[in-house]
């Protein structure tokens, strides 16, 4: 089985020198094709190539949380705990992404809406879903035996991913200053290729920056996670 120590582990090794050759290229065409190569918004000018970073930060804090909530049931439903690790691996990436996110839309924001923060629902639900992460890594340091923790946090994962299609279904449930969505919606795709094919390749940089930080995150804890594991076992 895949997500066994040895299984995982060594996959993990064979595909990292992959992964960071494929996630430097996808960065340098990435900044080209956004930075130098995309054109001015005809209404929002050059404030608009934000989304270039925005969006993709955005596609993936919420993807983040739900494989850190899958991993999470996985981990409680099979009592694996590779699935565990791999869950808390993923959430400091989470953190930093969903930050990300926070901070573009609100340099965004002001040179659209002339603001740097509104309390709309789309806004507000994924300020939430920051906290959430910084509140599921909070449990796993708030207990000194690590099965507890790792169920305890689970658990949370679970439950709280209720956010996740409140976060994306907020621009259409509520009235809000931000955008529907350009890309998965109903009727098409509705956004210009000579922005579609930057956003497309920076998103693909950010997936493949997100599975090298996680998978060295996971090679770093799965050794240590061992030995903290079976002394909080004897307790």
């Amino acid at each position: 089985m895949l997500l066994s120590p040895t299984s995982f582990t060594c996959f993990s090794k064979k595909a990292l020198p992959w992964l960071m050759v494929i996630c430097v290229l996808f960065f340098i065409v990435g900044i080209l094709v956004a930075v130098v190569f995309s054109p001015e918004d005809y209404k929002q000018g050059e404030i608009a190539k934000v989304m270039h970073i925005h969006v993709p930060a955005a596609w993936l804090s919420l993807a983040i949380y739900c494989l850190i909530a899958l991993l999470s049931f996985i981990s409680l439903v099979w009592n694996n705990s590779v699935a565990a690790i791999l869950a808390y691996s993923a959430a400091p990436a989470g953190v930093v992404f969903s930050a990300i996110c926070l901070i573009t839309g609100s340099i965004w924001g002001k040179g659209t809406w002339g603001t740097w923060w509104v309390w709309d629902a789309r806004l507000t639900s994924m300020l939430i879903l920051f906290f959430l992460y910084i509140g599921y890594l909070a449990l796993w340091s708030s207990f000194f035996n690590k099965v507890r923790a790792e169920k305890s946090a689970a658990v949370f994962a679970i439950f709280s991913a209720i956010n996740i299609p409140i976060v994306k279904f907020s621009v259409n449930l509520w009235s809000t200053l931000h955008q529907p969505a350009s890309i998965i919606r109903r009727g098409g795709i509705a956004i210009d290729k000579s922005f579609l094919l930057p956003l497309i390749t920076m998103f693909m940089f950010c997936i493949t920056f997100f599975l090298v930080v996680w998978i060295l995150h996971f090679l770093f804890l799965i050794n240590s996670y061992k030995i903290k594991r079976e002394i909080s076992l004897r307790y």
